[in-house]
């Protein structure tokens, strides 16, 4: 299996329509737009492709693996993305 990098993403999109540095500036406002709304706490759909949006996780205890000691782990919010059907028809088997 094998990873497409942001910069491969950007030659994708060159390829496609316009020059590389219009496609990296294209693929970096796409980015930049949704980090920045997911910054806001809202999220951001794209119809067919799918969801991006956040959520909280709450605080709790863990273990370090290599003493046994517990830890506290603190509440934090992440990123969460959820496919279109679009999407996962695509990626159907």
């Amino acid at each position: 299996m094998k990873a497409l990098s942001k910069d491969g993403l950007v030659e994708a999109v060159a390829k496609g329509c316009c020059t590389k540095k219009e496609a990296a500036d294209a693929v970096n406002a796409v980015l930049d737009t949704i980090t920045s709304t997911l910054t806001k706490g809202d999220k951001v759909t794209i119809t067919g492709f799918g969801t991006f949006s956040t959520s909280n996780r709450a605080a709790r205890m863990g273990v370090n693996p290599r003493t046994g000691e517990k830890i506290k782990i603190k509440a934090t919010t992440v990123p969460k993305f959820k496919a279109g059907k679009s999407l996962k028809d695509a990626v159907k088997k």
